[in-house]
């Protein structure tokens, strides 16, 4: 058991509840006097009462957005499990500060404010603006022959995450899409959703960055090497000690978001693989907070579904994608709003003098 991250997790979630169940009759009760066949919008009208009950029933518009991207390295790169070096993590982190990624374009587009948070870049940034500094370390040790991180490195990231939660709600933020860049963390969230779901390492690894069939062969090795090292001895593992054996900073740090974004009651967006391996090993922590998730998207990794499917949550969209940086989930934004605002604007048969259906 790691006590010192327990600790900090318990501390987190102390006063952490589902999603009020009274608040989400009264949101489908009001969706069924809308101008419209009951149930004709389909998904818009499960996200409008997901979030009537998040945030039991303050959902004031516009939205006050934020995207949150979280950047380490990983030790686990050493084995050659990406098509890109370990430096592209450093020099991504660097196009994000100068607006030139996607996740910027979309973030601009949709009006949502983007922070870009160093947990464990392999790289010193010295004082560079625009850059949130809490790295832990310089990227994770290999995990393929010890733990990513110890226990105090692990309840310091999952803190990071915290605390960015904590200065989202004091900047009034209400919703919040969450993503990533961390070079080798597609072998890390594969190693993950394997000791969560049971999955084989065959179905729970993907391609990540576009590897060739070759060295997606010795992905797929490694990841269930890291297995055997970790878990062959534990069927069911601790939460805490998946993350600490086989996660990455960032992973941390987004556990840490998630948990304490649901215990102030924020509308969460998930991104793709690597942020919803965060989010399912919260929701192993709290399980209560399942209920503040959405799920923007489901990317290209096999391991995405499986553990969409763990979580039981359904993509907002399927676009194909498996870019990472938080993308998809600021592309679900306007999905979003557009529920919420059917919800507070559209008129009731009574309000509109519309004759409702016979039963």
């Amino acid at each position: 058991m790691n006590s010192l991250s327990k600790q900090q997790v318990d501390q987190i979630i102390q006063d952490l509840t589902p999603p009020n169940e009274h608040w989400q009759q009264k949101a489908r009760a009001h969706l069924d006097t809308l101008t419209k066949p009951l149930g004709s919008l389909g998904r818009l009208e499960d996200i409008a009462a997901q979030i009537v009950a998040i945030r039991q029933g303050e959902i004031t518009e516009p939205l006050n957005k934020g995207v949150y991207v979280f950047a380490s390295d990983h030790g686990i790169t050493a084995e050659g499990v990406s098509a890109y070096p370990r430096e592209v993590t450093y020099q991504m982190v660097l196009n994000f500060l100068r607006q030139g990624a996607a996740v910027n374009v979309l973030a601009n587009l949709h009006q949502a404010e983007l922070h870009v948070i160093d947990v464990g870049v392999d790289a010193d940034f010295q004082d560079i603006p625009g850059l949130l500094h809490h790295k832990v370390a310089n990227g994770t040790c290999n995990m393929l022959h010890e733990p990513a991180m110890s226990d105090e490195h692990l309840a310091q990231a999952i803190e990071v995450g915290a605390k960015i939660a904590a200065n989202a709600v004091a900047s009034g933020k209400t919703i919040i899409a969450i993503g990533e860049m961390g070079i080798g963390n597609t072998t890390s969230a594969s190693a993950i959703t394997c000791a969560l779901t049971g999955a084989s390492p065959s179905l729970a690894t993907g391609r990540g960055t576009g590897v060739s069939p070759e060295a997606f062969t010795h992905k797929v090795s490694i990841v269930e090497a890291v297995g055997l090292k970790h878990f062959s001895g534990a069927p069911n593992p601790l939460p805490l000690d998946v993350l600490r054996c086989v996660g990455g900073f960032e992973i941390a740090a987004m556990a840490g978001m998630v948990l304490a974004a649901a215990n102030h009651k924020l509308i969460i967006i998930i991104d793709g693989f690597i942020s919803t391996a965060a989010a399912a090993l919260a929701v192993s922590l709290a399980p209560a907070t399942q209920g503040y998730l959405i799920a923007g998207h489901q990317s290209e990794e096999p391991g995405h579904k499986l553990l969409l499917d763990h979580l039981n949550l359904k993509p907002v969209l399927t676009l194909n994608m498996r870019l990472g940086e938080g993308s998809g989930a600021v592309l679900a934004m306007p999905v979003v709003e557009a529920a919420i605002a059917i919800y507070n604007q559209m008129a009731t048969f009574t309000s509109a003098g519309v004759s409702e259906a016979s039963s």
